[in-house]
C-alpha cells in the first residue's frame, strides 16, 4: 500500500465536496454489523463475506450467545459450527476459518484480537478488508479504507477510481482523501449503495451526488464542466489508444 496515485488538487476538491455532501445524508452513518467486542466484530465480518449484514445480524445474535471467547470458537466441533452459520452461506469455509483463527488467537496473542494490519492479516479468513473493518470500528485505528461491493462499484460510477482492484480502489480513495475520512467514508457508501446508488438501478434522478457524478451525467443527460476524473481519463486514454 504503499504507491499511491497522485490526484490534482482538482480531484481533491471534488472528493472532499462528495464526502461533504454524504456526511449531510447520512450523519449517523456506521458499522451496520452487529457486535460488541472486536472478536464478535472479527467473526461478523468473516460471516458477511457473500452475505448481507441484516443475515449475518440475524445468525449473530443466537451465535454470539454460544460462543464467548476465541477459546470456545477453536474447540467447536467443525459440524455444530457449520450448522451454527449455515444460513450465511459459504458455510463450511466460514466456520474452517473462524475455528482456524480463533485457535491462532488464543495460542498466540492470549485470546484478544490483534489490533495491527500486519497481525491481523496472518489470521486465516482475514485479509485487508476485514482487518480494516476490525482496527477501524473496534479499536479506532484507521490505516486504510475499507473497500466492499458496495464502496467500489460506487467509487467507480462517481469517477474517484477507474479500478477493479479492491487494493488500488482503496490506494485511490487514500490518496484522495485525508486519513480522518477514510472510515466514514466506506459507512457512508455503503449507506448510498443500499438507498440510492444500487447495482442494477442507480437512482440517479434522485441522488444529491448527481451534479459531481459521472454516471449519473451520462444517465440524465446532463453536462458538466468539471474537471475530467481518473476513469474518465482512463477511458478517454482507452479510447485514444483503439482509435
Amino acid at each position: 500500500m504503499d504507491e499511491r496515485p497522485t490526484p490534482s488538487a482538482a480531484e481533491r476538491e471534488r472528493a472532499a465536496r462528495i464526502v461533504a455532501i454524504l456526511r449531510e445524508l447520512y450523519p449517523d452513518a456506521k458499522c451496520s454489523l452487529d457486535f460488541s467486542t472486536p472478536l464478535e466484530l472479527l467473526v461478523a465480518t468473516m460471516l458477511s463475506a457473500q452475505c448481507t449484514d441484516e443475515r449475518v445480524n440475524m445468525v449473530t445474535k443466537s451465535l454470539f450467545k454460544k460462543y464467548r471467547s476465541a477459546e470456545d470458537y477453536a474447540s467447536a466441533n467443525p459440524e455444530e459450527l457449520e450448522q451454527d452459520v449455515k444460513q450465511t452461506g459459504f458455510y463450511r469455509n466460514k466456520a474452517k476459518h473462524i475455528r482456524e483463527a480463533s485457535a491462532l488467537i488464543s495460542e498466540r496473542y492470549g485470546g484478544e484480537v490483534p489490533r495491527t494490519m500486519e497481525e491481523l492479516t496472518t489470521l486465516p479468513g482475514v485479509a485487508r478488508k476485514t482487518a480494516n473493518v476490525v482496527m477501524g470500528n473496534a479499536y479506532g485505528v484507521v490505516e486504510g479504507v475499507v473497500v466492499d461491493t458496495h464502496v467500489g462499484r460506487i467509487a467507480r460510477r462517481l469517477g474517484l477510481t477507474a479500478s477493479d482492484d479492491p487494493v488500488k480502489v482503496e490506494q485511490d480513495l487514500m490518496a484522495l482523501l485525508p486519513q480522518s475520512d477514510w472510515l466514514d467514508l466506506s459507512h457512508m457508501l455503503i449507506m448510498h449503495g443500499r438507498m440510492i446508488c444500487q447495482a442494477r438501478k442507480p437512482l440517479c434522478a434522485e441522488c444529491a451526488l448527481a451534479p459531481l457524478c459521472p454516471t449519473a451525467r451520462a444517465t440524465l443527460g446532463q453536462l458538466d464542466g468539471g474537471s475530467e476524473t481518473p476513469a474518465e481519463a482512463s477511458r478517454t486514454r482507452r479510447s485514444a489508444r483503439g482509435a
